[in-house]
């Protein structure tokens, strides 16, 4: 199965989610996901990790935006957070969700093997 890396380019909680869902079934059925959040993108994982539409979420029966998070990392699916992100909304690495990696887009780039799917979202 081809790997599946996913940019997440904004500060949008429905895009980080759907990166999330399709990392998490992408590592449920046994292949390779990874997450990069890109600049104002990574101030998602600012705790508390919460998203507008989390309540709707959870009315339909499906999980909230961090519980995701955790789904996924327990899934093997990797998350870097941007290493100028980090700078960029004041945040350190102290800030990260336990599991979240940091990096930086070259270092993304470069372990991104030329059969891998690659999204930005």
């Amino acid at each position: 199965m081809r790997a599946l890396n996913i940019i997440v380019a904004t500060p949008d909680a429905e895009r980080l989610r759907a990166a999330l869902v399709l990392a998490a079934a992408q590592a449920a059925l046994g292949g390779a996901a990874r997450v990069f959040l890109q600049l104002d993108a990574v101030a998602l994982l600012r705790p508390p990790i919460v998203a507008p539409r989390d309540p709707a979420h959870r009315a339909a029966g499906l999980p909230d935006l961090a519980a995701l998070l955790n789904e996924a990392l327990g899934l093997g699916v990797t998350l870097i957070a941007c290493q100028s992100g980090l700078a960029l909304c004041g945040m350190t690495t102290a800030d990260l969700p336990e599991g979240v990696e940091t990096g930086g887009p070259v270092g993304f780039l470069q372990a991104t093997d030329d059969r891998a799917r690659l999204l930005c979202v």
